[in-house]
Parts: C-alpha cells; structure tokens; sequence
C-alpha cells in the first residue's frame, strides 16, 4: 500500500508540472469548455460538483483550475485552497453523504494527504490526494479503486 501512496503522489507531482510548463488551460469561468465526465453516471455523485462547471462525479470546490478528466472515473485538478482546507472540503461532503473514511490509511502532512472513503453505491472506494505545490496552489487527485 505504500508503494502506491508514493506512486500515486508521483504521478500526482508530475500531472501538476506538466499542466505548469504546457500551460494546461483552466475550464473556469474564462468560458472554457467542462470536460466530459467518464464512468459513474452523474446520479451516484457523492454530491454535486461544488463548481458545477465540470462534469464529474465527484464533489469539488468552487476554486478549480487546469481540470482534467484522466478516464476510469478519474479527476486531477489544481485549487488555491490550502491543503488543510481542501481535506476539510473532501471530509464535510463524504461525511455528510454517508461515507466512511478509512482512518488507518489516512495520511495527512504539511505537504500532502491521502485519505480513503468508503460507501459508495458503486462498491469502489473513493481515494482523495493531494500535494501542495509550493506556490499558494493544490493539486487534487480524486478517483475510484477497487476495495
């Protein structure tokens, strides 16, 4: 398991940097096109997109850019909230929907977290990272995995 924690925030790392030197173009309120959710159909969310920009099934917060859509029901995504506030985010809206975190595989430092729901109607758990990029962004990555 904590070869794919370290996998996972790898691939976490260099998502952020290749959205950095590409330019990877916010679907915000610029009037960039949402991205086409795959997978899950938009009535087993967890609860709605906090943006409702982007097509997704997973909840997000208002302060979203450089979206992407990484198929399998799969999303990373960059936001000004500070880590602390991103995993407040992620734990208010799993909670309220009923889901349960995954205490002995949550792991929360000053740079990143990732922490586990479980609950979910599909029978997959809900994996929620992040990394703090160093400058004043967060790069979110939010998927389903098999139990």
């Amino acid at each position: 398991m904590r070869n794919r924690l370290v996998f996972a925030f790898v691939i976490l790392l260099l998502a952020s940097m290749a959205c950095s030197l590409f330019g990877g173009g916010s679907a915000g309120s610029e009037g960039g096109a949402p991205s086409a959710g795959g997978g899950e159909p938009q009535q087993d969310a967890p609860a709605p997109s906090g943006s409702g920009k982007y097509e997704t099934v997973f909840p997000m917060p208002p302060e979203v850019e450089n979206f992407m859509d990484l198929g399998d029901d799969a999303i990373n995504y960059q936001t000004s909230m500070k880590l602390d506030d991103v995993v407040a985010f992620y734990r208010g809206e799993f909670e309220s929907a009923g889901y349960d975190e995954r205490d002995i595989t949550t792991v929360i430092n000053e740079d990143t977290f990732s922490i586990v729901w479980d609950g979910h109607p599909s029978g997959k758990a809900i994996v929620v990272q992040g990394v703090d990029l160093g400058n004043g962004t967060t790069n979110v990555n939010v998927r389903f995995e098999d139990v």
